[in-house]
């Protein structure tokens, strides 16, 4: 049985893509020792919403709450902060950090629904929670449907078109 094959130009390239990146990752060392003492420092978030509310989680451990800066300008929520570095612990031929240190920012487009006058931010345990509540016509209406027979809904002063 013979398989014919679409031949699509643009997959070479991606597959000599992929080939540059590991040549890059495995001659500069990712995934080796040296590469666990830097990075570009990024907490994680997570993202959730509800009825009410669009909630923002974010892992900030070791960061004093003076350290923090959230923002909103134009539609765009700013959250800065910085974890600065404590003090340096040596020992005879042994040195290694782990833990990133620096300034961050993460920003975060705001829907439409979110109303910008009612978010209030809480710092608790290493946890920045950031609750952005939405606007009063954003949040989902239950509308009541009426069952019954068309002489029920002409009592309720429906008219009935002929």
């Amino acid at each position: 049985m013979t398989v014919l094959t679409r031949w699509d130009p643009f997959r070479e390239f991606t597959t000599l893509q992929d080939r540059m990146n590991r040549l890059f990752q495995q001659s500069f060392g990712e995934g080796r020792e040296e590469s666990l003492t830097t990075g570009a420092f990024a907490p994680a978030v997570d993202v959730y919403e509800d009825e009410h509310n669009v909630t923002l989680k974010i892992e900030v451990p070791g960061i004093e709450e003076k350290d923090l800066d959230i923002r909103v300008e134009n539609n765009t929520l700013t959250v800065h902060g910085e974890r600065k570095f404590e003090k340096e612990e040596k020992e005879e031929n042994y040195r290694r950090i782990e833990r990133q240190y620096g300034s961050f920012t993460r920003s975060f487009t705001l829907p439409s629904t979110v109303d910008s006058d009612g978010i209030q931010a809480n710092y608790e345990k290493g946890v920045l929670k950031i609750k952005l509540a939405k606007k009063a016509e954003a949040k989902p209406k239950q509308i009541k449907v009426n069952v019954g027979t068309e002489r029920t809904l002409e009592g309720k002063g429906v008219s009935k078109a002929a």
